[in-house]
């Protein structure tokens, strides 16, 4: 059994170095979305594979809105100076200082949303016509109908009726002036797949994905992180616990799971026992029961 895991993630590494090296031949000036969560670390991971021993030939962009787990960011910064990456940041303070969205106020406040705006003003700034992401297709239903090359129209938006037919793995990334792609090496893997494929190439990760001891608060049966920028209800207190991060995005969103595996093989044990998604845990996926396709229409990750 341990023979066929390992020639299964071969065939999904191989197809998914095989789509990055397409975008290479493909597009003009193509980039990586960045975020810091193990998804998008296994897409830079593959595409160092796939160019080895040139350079990663597409620039890392990370959307920061200033909510991030400063965890996320520091993992950033090191990895970057590892690979010897290009590093563009878009910055959501400077598009709520310059107009171009508007705070959200609140208990719930998030900036989630409003990185859709500073996303699209990135990629319109610097031109990229292909957009490559982390996104998987067993994540969530609206991510479940995404191609491996995502069509965007001129607005920067996606229309899950419009894309492109992809036989035999066959890719059309032709597009008219001010389109641009979506891309998403590693749209057949599964969540199980990527822990597998991390603990056998011995990926490095940020630590919020082991169990570690943080101040968190229940909010609608989730724990969140304690951060200057949350603000607890009156009936909200804080506890000690030991959690880790099953996903992570902003502290404003990430639920926090209880958890003690504190190494990739007890992180393996606990998924293959889970009876909740992955995303079961982000409250940016609740507010709507369609939230993660509107935003996704809206030009989304």
């Amino acid at each position: 059994m341990e023979n066929e895991n390992i020639t299964h993630l071969k065939e999904l590494e191989s197809e998914s170095i095989y789509v990055l090296r397409e975008v290479a031949a493909q597009f003009q000036n193509p980039a990586i979305l960045f975020s810091g969560g193990k998804d998008s670390i296994v897409v830079v991971y593959l595409a160092y594979k796939a160019f080895y021993p040139a350079k990663i030939p597409f620039p890392l962009v990370h959307i920061d809105t200033g909510e991030n787990f400063p965890e996320t960011i520091a993992y950033r910064d090191a990895l970057v100076k590892k690979l010897g990456a290009e590093l563009i940041v878009g910055s959501v303070q400077e598009s709520i200082d310059a107009g171009r969205v508007r705070e959200e106020t609140g208990y719930y406040a998030s900036r989630n949303r409003l990185q859709t705006t500073t996303l699209l003003d990135t990629i319109e700034k610097y031109k990229f016509d292909a957009a490559i992401g982390g996104a998987r297709r067993d994540e969530e239903k609206a991510r479940a109908k995404e191609r491996f090359f995502s069509h965007r129209d001129e607005f920067g938006q996606w229309n899950p009726k419009n894309q492109r037919p992809e036989l035999w793995n066959i890719f059309n990334g032709k597009k008219n002036q001010g389109e641009h792609f979506r891309i998403f090496p590693i749209s057949n893997w599964t969540e199980m797949d990527v822990w597998q494929y991390i603990y056998q190439e011995q990926i490095e990760l940020p630590s919020l994905y082991f169990s570690h001891w943080r101040e968190v608060f229940d909010r609608d049966g989730q724990w969140l992180a304690q951060a200057p920028f949350m603000n607890l209800k009156p009936t909200e207190h804080l506890v000690r616990k030991l959690v880790r991060c099953r996903t992570i995005g902003d502290v404003t969103c990430t639920g926090l799971t209880e958890s003690s595996a504190e190494n990739l093989e007890e992180i393996i044990d606990e998924i293959a026992a889970a009876r909740v998604t992955e995303r079961g845990g982000r409250a940016d996926d609740k507010r709507s029961e369609t939230a993660m396709e509107d935003r996704k229409k809206a030009g989304y990750f």
